[in-house]
């Protein structure tokens, strides 16, 4: 069973307008409603490539009860997430047709007591046990403490379970300290915590603050992945247009999935790569077009640079 960990769950929302204007009214054309945040998104595609997938994280409110009946019809995937008083935010996507740019709306999600965290880190350890990997995905939600990822990434070594971490700011910088097998930011994401925009010199850099691997995000530029057996660059054969909405979740699941069938680094990035252009070329976050994925499997080109450092 693949973990996944989406501390600040979502239901997300998706509009589709003719065309986008700034103080404008708009008809909507096309509204969708499913589970969401970044662990849940990445638990979805893994559930589509076969594996066993628990989610865990909070849920509460009117809003909650939404996600888990969306999980509860969702397959493949268990729903593990503990209540909270609070309410479950909301996320809107407005997706512009003609244009295909997605404006995103997030609210900040619940405010989490000490109790309710407490009882989220005692189900987490339980739930290690039967975890072959876990991922720790998205924002932290009011109360949850700044290191809070730092703990859930020790927590899972203690017990022997590979950990990937896909956060930013002081969460990520926290983490990465922890020591996770990988860390998994964008570019702009990598640059907030190394303080450099030339995307070699930072992958390495975040890699020697304690990430096992680091694998960068780099827009239509594909992957930059840094590790202790080497070093890669994967990137699709061509620019895709679509909807970004989920794509770098989609890359967390090739990398986890990579992980726990013991693929070798090339075949993880070609999978992450293929999976993520196929993620934008699909209508929602959390899915992926099956057939283009296939196809570029094929047709990723994954070039080994120099021995890791």
């Amino acid at each position: 069973m693949i973990l996944t960990v989406t501390l600040n769950t979502a239901l997300d929302i998706t509009y589709r307008v003719r065309a986008l204007r700034p103080h404008a009214s708009h008809r909507i054309s096309e509204v969708t409603e499913r589970p969401g945040g970044k662990g849940v998104n990445v638990a979805r595609v893994l559930a589509a490539l076969g594996h066993e997938v628990t989610v865990t994280g909070f849920a509460g409110g009117a809003t909650g009860r939404v996600v888990r009946e969306g999980l509860a019809a969702a397959r493949g995937i268990t729903d593990a997430l503990v209540p909270v008083a609070g309410a479950t935010r909301r996320t809107i996507a407005v997706v512009d047709a003609r244009t295909g740019d997605t404006t995103q709306l997030n609210e900040p999600g619940p405010a989490v007591s000490p109790a309710e965290w407490s009882a989220f880190q005692e189900a987490y350890e339980g739930l290690l046990a039967s975890a072959s990997a876990v991922a720790l995905c998205g924002s932290l939600p009011p109360g949850v403490p700044v290191g809070a990822y730092a703990g859930l990434v020790r927590t899972a070594r203690a017990a022997g379970v590979p950990v990937l971490l896909d956060t930013s700011g002081e969460p990520l910088r926290r983490g990465v300290a922890a020591r996770p097998d990988i860390v998994k930011p964008n570019a702009e994401e990598l640059a907030e915590l190394t303080g450099s925009h030339e995307p070699l010199r930072a992958t390495q850099d975040a890699r020697r603050r304690g990430a096992r691997a680091v694998v960068a995000s780099l827009g239509t530029e594909g992957l930059l992945a840094v590790t202790a057996e080497g070093r890669w660059r994967a990137a699709p054969p061509s620019r895709v247009h679509g909807n970004p909405a989920g794509a770098g979740d989609s890359v967390v699941a090739g990398l986890l999935s990579g992980l726990v069938e013991r693929l070798p680094w090339p075949d993880r990035l070609t999978r992450a790569v293929s999976l993520s252009a196929a993620t934008v070329l699909a209508p929602t976050a959390g899915e992926f077009d099956r057939g283009a994925y296939e196809d570029l499997l094929g047709r990723v080109a994954v070039t080994a640079e120099v021995s890791a450092a």
